[in-house]
């Protein structure tokens, strides 16, 4: 049986650049707080925190003294940096540049809406620690939509800005955008309208999903590593799933099962954008092992 990784598959540059940053200050300071998990993915967070790594919430901010916090990729709203400060917390900021770039674009957008009696419409996952960063540099004002259902209330009558969290599906986004264009368009009596769409999805996100979909056919089972939290490695399997049905989501070694493998040929591994290369290749591994012992 033969087993590939997908090489595209794993932590993104956002990911990467937080977990190197992590690693640097616990080998020269050995002491570090992490505002919630580092990465959606249990087993890197757990191997982390086996080097030091302390995850903790905002509400123990100001617990933990003169102490560095990381702020890991997804960002977070000014009023974290402000609890931080004020409690003489040292932050390490590993905020994603895409994220950061993101943050501030969305705040140049409420201000010039604020002068305009507009909205500014966020595309993403409600509560998801990017979505709350992109909503603080609002001053909460901000609407958050996960689907063209959530529109219903949104007032088309004044100039909106839109935008999408990084990590989100482009064919989603693409409706919620027509969707607002057209009521607009109806209330405004016009095409001509004060509508403006952000292309803010992370490129490397949005191509995985094609990318992925072009592994998942070369093989006869894919086994899709993620953490069961993470927004971003849901949307992929869904991505996998569809272009092989015998598409199998695990977190650990521990939830693969034999049967899966019985008489095929070849066997796809990916991940999401918060899976370790480590993981996918212990995955790998004991995927050969049960080939091994089915022989």
């Amino acid at each position: 049986m033969k087993i590939e990784i997908d090489t595209r598959s794993g932590f993104c540059f956002g990911v990467v650049n937080a977990i190197q940053t992590a690693e640097q200050q616990l080998n020269s300071n050995g002491d570090l707080y992490c505002l919630g998990d580092i990465v959606h993915n249990e087993e890197e967070v757990a191997r982390l925190q086996n080097k030091g790594l302390k995850v903790i919430s905002h509400d123990y901010i100001k617990n933990i003294g003169e102490k560095k916090m990381l702020i890991r990729a997804h960002g977070e709203p000014p009023s974290t940096y402000q609890l931080a400060k004020a409690n003489g917390v040292e932050v390490v900021d590993a905020t994603c540049p895409v994220v950061l770039k993101l943050q501030e674009r969305v705040h140049q957008a409420w201000l010039e809406m604020k002068k305009l009696h507009g909205t500014v419409i966020i595309y993403g996952k409600k509560g998801h620690a990017e979505v709350i960063g992109l909503v603080g540099q609002t001053n909460g004002e901000a609407t958050v939509v996960e689907s063209v259902t959530d529109l219903t209330p949104i007032n088309f009558t004044v100039p909106i800005v839109l935008f999408s969290q990084t990590t989100k599906e482009p064919e989603v986004y693409a409706q919620i955008a027509e969707s607002i264009k057209t009521q607009m368009e109806k209330h405004f009596g016009s095409k001509n309208i004060p509508l403006k769409v952000n292309n803010t999805i992370c490129g490397q996100v949005a191509n995985r999903k094609n990318e992925l979909a072009s592994f998942a056919e070369k093989h006869d089972v894919i086994v899709f590593v993620s953490g069961k939290k993470s927004s971003n490695g849901k949307m992929l399997f869904d991505s996998c799933k569809q272009a092989n049905n015998h598409s199998f989501f695990v977190s650990s070694t521990d939830e693969l099962q034999p049967e899966w493998f019985k008489n095929i040929q070849s066997v796809g591994v990916a991940g999401a954008t918060s899976t370790p290369q480590w993981l996918m290749e212990k995955v790998a591994a004991a995927i050969e092992a049960m080939d091994q012992n089915l022989s």
